[in-house]
């Protein structure tokens, strides 16, 4: 039932807030101090939203009408009142607003979060590639406007870069959103509508004459002594670049010869035991001299707070004179699947659960050392013995 004016003059104080419902989603609340709030409840896009209209009787219940049918209204023409209503209070303030304005300030949070130079590099990179957004208010941006700057990457045959480009977009404008520029992110609705890169094998050397060569580079590399031994591990620790690099002196155990991978870190959501042979055992124990005793087992060079950089074993391949097709460090991992099925010694079961592969058959949650274990100890002793010959020449 509407309200009078005779009504909301009668209205009285309680001991809580309660309110009196107008009509259309309008309604005065009345607080314990005696004031009387105009609100509008109103739905839009599945959700349910108030908004203020101002105190009575500055407002008269006339006003408050008014102001209710206006934005309904622009409720009517797609328009989110309370997302328009920040808008406004931003241009008033001379906040940044446009698509590159908000990415370069989300590209700030990146840095001031600690992310890795690389990652905020390649950040920097993408919304290059957005160039054309940058100028265009980031409320403004539509589906298609996103999805016509990707289809022109796309179609220079760049399309893991427009993937790229469209998850970097994306993030720029949830970050708008959060902070009140962007009425939604455009890029969630444009999903299947790039088309998808052939995923490319890690590079890997498979040939044994060729990977002692490599491992020979490798023992007489020039550079920094971590970035060397980080190369001496991956060759044989079997593990995944990530979990290697983050590695922290806390899970290794030389004593017991076992280094545990926590489940936060473990790709397959489970701890990972890892064995460790004599010539890993050496590798930690000279790192341990370097980097030790707590902290990260390979922290990055210009600090010990950060781990190692996801590149920093790559770019140590290309000093070498490789090539990015010839050898990555988590081609490696191919190289070990590759040569240790091939040497017809060891089980599936036991090769999977090393490498912590999806298919190894461990229940999620599990740690993995009771499966396989002494098949495993032994494996990993023989694949570094193996290593050994090998950069010798003499396999």
């Amino acid at each position: 039932m509407a309200l009078t004016d005779l009504e909301l003059r009668a209205l009285q104080p309680r001991d809580r807030i309660y309110k009196k419902t107008d009509e259309r989603g309008l309604y005065i609340e009345v607080h314990p101090n005696g004031s009387k709030l105009w609100r509008f409840k109103y739905g839009f896009r599945g959700k349910d939203k108030r908004l203020a209209l101002g105190r009575y009787p500055e407002i008269t219940l006339a006003e408050a009408r008014e102001r209710q049918e206006a934005f309904r209204e622009k409720i009517r023409d797609g328009v989110d009142p309370i997302t328009e209503r920040k808008r406004q209070t931003l241009a008033r303030s001379k906040a940044p607003n446009t698509f590159g304005e908000v990415a370069k300030e989300y590209l700030q949070k990146m840095n001031a979060q600690g992310r890795a130079q690389t990652t905020t590099a390649k950040a920097g990179w993408l919304l290059e590639q957005l160039r054309s957004l940058h100028d265009r208010p980031i409320a403004d941006l539509k589906p298609v406007d996103v999805l016509a700057v990707l289809k022109r990457i796309e179609a220079k045959g760049k399309l893991e870069t427009a993937r790229r480009c469209r998850s970097f977009a994306g993030r720029v404008f949830r970050y708008g959103f959060a902070t009140g520029r962007a009425e939604s992110d455009p890029t969630s609705l444009l999903r299947g509508a790039l088309m998808t890169p052939k995923t490319k094998p890690h590079a890997a050397i498979l040939d044994p004459k060729s990977f002692g060569e490599l491992l020979r580079n490798i023992d007489s590399y020039s550079g920094h002594r971590v970035t060397k031994l980080a190369a001496c591990v991956s060759a044989h620790a079997m593990t995944r670049p990530g979990e290697m690099r983050k590695a922290l002196w806390a899970e290794i155990d030389l004593e017991k010869s076992i280094w545990k991978i926590p489940a936060s870190r473990s790709q397959m959501g489970r701890t990972h035991s890892v064995p460790l042979s004599q010539q890993v055992r050496a590798y930690f124990a000279e790192l341990h001299e370097l980097t030790g005793p707590d902290g990260f087992v390979f922290p990055a060079l210009h600090t010990s707070r950060r781990p190692l950089s996801e590149n920093t074993v790559n770019q140590a391949f290309r000093r070498m004179g490789y090539a990015a097709g010839e050898v990555t460090a988590y081609g490696l991992r191919t190289t070990v699947s590759t040569l240790l099925r091939d040497s017809g010694k060891w089980s599936t079961g036991a090769i999977e659960h090393s490498l912590a592969r999806a298919n190894s058959g461990v229940a999620g949650g599990v740690d993995n050392r009771v499966a396989y274990w002494e098949e495993r100890v032994a494996m990993y002793q023989w694949w570094s013995d193996y290593l050994d010959t090998l950069k010798t020449g003499k396999s």
